[in-house]
């Protein structure tokens, strides 16, 4: 009984999506396989197949018939893992090969027609048969596999017609341009790719591990979960964890674009590929290095560069009509003057075969994927991660930004605003409040002890352990006597409040701040308030936003008072104390005024953020922001958003440019052409600068920077 077995192949020389559509052309030819998945942004071919029915020999033999060249995964790793993937200068690549045999050819024949003038047709004829075999092949192959309509075909059908009409010196010419053009492809390409292997060299290829009480070096691979390893100052962080000892700054720029460095302490995560500072952490391994952040970062971005944007998806459709229409339009252009206008056939069949060579659709088909590949691999480099050419072409159209407010506007933490002393001084009665909090583990008690240790606050000592009243207060026995941490109420259970301090509790609760009273005995000696504080970048970003033209409104499920006061702080819409089915129902009837993307933090809010046109996760590399949403800002800023949405219009820009050099380079030829001003070789240099221009063109977007 036959098995399938899975096959994984590096394919050299796919350097586009058309190269990635022979192939699978071909693939589906074969019998027993199944499963085929090509990617052209990582070079790889992966397959079921059938051993009885198709043999792993038969499927490489088959690739190396379309021109590239197929390596085992096994051996693709072997290199990857040294760093020696992308050793082979371009040129010394296979289609650097046949420049040299073009190109050679052609000089030889021209020195050889100097010589002997009048044998000039026949050197160059040579020539040119010579330089065209490898191309016949490929397009023979192509052919027979299921891509009739390829580039090879339009090639080898324009020079084998000037070769019949004698124009063979031309024919040698156009062969060793297109061989230049496929070239400068493959260099293309390989800067294209270079994003995602600048994402592989963040990770250390060695760690430090402690094991036993000794310290060895070891492949990052062999790091296990639990396992301890030193980070030394200036190293990278070997893989994901935690700090169990050593406390240091740690530069976060690599994973999430972050420039200010990190502190970390005991019991702070710390992500492969950042770069420890000026102490050595002793850190206890949470992830292999298969799953880390890098590497899931680095496996997002490949699977989001081959999902096709919907403009992607029309271009491709429109491509698959193009060629054989164009191929249509070429035969006529060369036939319908002579026969009804009684026309020269050399002349006419010269043009029509010029017209075949302009109407190559390379510019056209990568016009729109190079772009999105190029804004993906940008925005990882920013921390911002798009799932996908969808995403991000949505983002583009968004016409109302979404905000949850807990952890997304605001930093998802109670911090103090204010103090206010009615026995002794500011200090005096945060010292008492810490004092009483510090045992108690409730974030408003943390929020005060953290903002006591800020200012270097010597605390009164206590005695005993605190006993906390739930829902009312924390009490504990100082050197001085009793003292609580409680709510209003509680403090108006044991004392009536005096007017003057009754208004500096309405007026802080108006402004959205939670109100604590610190009591000695039964006296207020003074009142605190928390506010969980919009992050620091948020007013500017909403800001930004609205100059964009994107309208920005927060939903969520705090009471009233406190996203009043928020939204007032930051200048957006509120709609408050909102259950989870309010918040989709808000979703809706915003979508109805156009594309909405909803911004949260990627657990609570789940539901919106799949409901939303882009959901967008808040996230510092957690798995729930890389894996709930449509894309996720690793730096925790709201700014992020902004460049999200300000990257995608850059991008969409970018892909109108490319189609519009395309196919506007095309119309100037074609015209050019039947006018008889155009040459053979002129309409292929057209066609390779035109490819040159969109892919050049779409690699500016590598520079893009966004907005701090």
């Amino acid at each position: 009984m036959s098995t399938n077995k899975a096959l994984k192949l590096r394919i050299e020389g796919m350097d586009c999506g058309a190269c990635a559509v022979k192939i699978e052309n071909a693939m589906k030819r074969l019998p027993g396989v199944t499963d085929i998945n090509v990617s052209y942004g990582q070079e790889s071919l992966a397959l079921s197949y059938d051993e009885d029915r198709s043999s792993q020999q038969k499927i490489e033999a088959q690739i190396r018939a379309l021109g590239f060249t197929p390596v085992s995964h096994d051996a693709a790793a072997t290199a990857a893992s040294s760093g020696d993937q992308d050793a082979l200068p371009f040129w010394r690549t296979k289609k650097a090969r046949l420049v040299w045999m073009t190109g050679l050819a052609f000089a030889v024949a021209f020195i050889a027609a100097q010589l002997f003038p009048q044998f000039e047709r026949w050197v160059y004829s040579a020539a040119a048969i010579v330089s065209i075999v490898p191309v016949v092949r490929r397009a023979y192959a192509s052919a027979t596999t299921g891509t009739p309509f390829s580039i090879e075909t339009l090639m080898s059908v324009a020079a084998i017609g000037a070769l019949v009409i004698g124009a063979a010196e031309e024919a040698a010419v156009v062969i060793f341009l297109f061989a230049v053009g496929e070239l400068l492809e493959t260099v293309a390409a390989g800067r294209a790719r270079s994003a995602i292997k600048a994402l592989m060299d963040l990770a250390p290829r060695q760690a430090l591990r402690e094991q036993d009480g000794k310290l060895e070096t070891v492949p990052v691979e062999q790091l296990a979960v639990g396992d301890v390893a030193i980070v030394r100052p200036g190293d990278r962080v070997p893989s994901d964890g935690a700090v169990l000892e050593g406390i240091s700054e740690v530069n976060e720029a690599p994973i999430t674009g972050e420039s200010v460095p990190v502190a970390k302490e005991p019991g702070a995560n710390l992500y492969a590929g950042s770069i420890n500072g000026n102490g050595e952490l002793r850190m206890s391994i949470s992830r292999t290095a298969a799953d880390n952040t890098i590497a899931r970062i680095i496996h997002m971005v490949e699977e989001a560069q081959e999902s096709k944007a919907p403009l992607a998806r029309f271009i491709d459709r429109f491509s698959s009509v193009y060629t054989p229409a164009a191929m249509a339009v070429s035969l006529l252009i060369a036939i319908v003057p002579p026969l009804l206008f009684d026309g020269d056939w050399m002349t006419w069949i010269y043009r029509g075969l010029a017209t075949l060579l302009i109407a190559c659709p390379c510019a056209l088909v990568i016009s729109t994927p190079a772009a999105i590949a190029s804004g993906l691999a940008a925005g990882a480099r920013r921390g911002l991660l798009v799932k996908g050419g969808a995403a991000l072409e949505t983002l583009g159209k968004i016409k109302t930004v979404a905000f949850d407010k807990t952890g997304t506007l605001t930093e998802g933490r109670p911090r103090i605003t204010d103090i206010v002393a009615v026995e002794g001084t500011e200090d005096e009665v945060l010292a008492r409040a810490a004092a009483v909090e510090r045992k108690t583990s409730h974030p408003l008690g943390a929020a005060i002890v953290e903002a006591a240790e800020a200012r270097n606050l010597e605390l009164p000592q206590s005695f005993g352990a605190a006993l906390a009243i739930p829902g009312k207060a924390v009490t504990a026995r100082l050197k001085s006597g009793f003292a609580s941490v409680g709510s209003p109420r509680y403090a108006e259970e044991l004392a009536p409040i005096e007017d003057p301090v009754r208004q500096s509790i309405s007026r802080l609760e108006q402004e959205g701040k939670t109100v604590v009273v610190v009591l000695a005995g039964k006296r207020i000696s003074g009142l605190i308030a928390l506010r969980d504080e919009p992050r620091a970048d948020a007013a500017q970003a909403l800001k930004r936003l609205l100059g964009m033209g994107v309208k920005t409104v927060m939903l969520t499920g705090d009471n009233r008072r406190t996203g009043d006061a928020i939204g007032a702080a930051l200048g957006v819409s509120v709609q408050a104390e909102l259950l989870p089915q309010e918040k989709l129902a808000a979703i809706e009837a915003l979508k109805q005024e156009g594309h909405v993307a909803m911004v949260g933090d990627g657990i609570n809010d789940a539901p919106a953020l799949a409901t939303a046109s882009v959901g967008v996760a808040m996230g510092g590399g957690t798995d729930v922001a890389l894996e709930t949403a449509d894309a996720a800002l690793l730096q925790n800023r709201v700014m992020g958003i902004a460049n999200l949405i300000d990257l995608s219009r850059v991008t969409l820009g970018n892909i109108w440019q490319n189609i519009a050099l395309a196919l506007g380079l095309k119309a100037i030829f074609l015209v050019t052409t039947v006018m008889g001003v155009t040459t053979l070789w002129m309409a292929i240099l057209a066609d390779t600068g035109a490819t040159v221009l969109v892919t050049a063109n779409a690699l500016r977007l590598l520079r893009y920077r966004g907005h701090d």
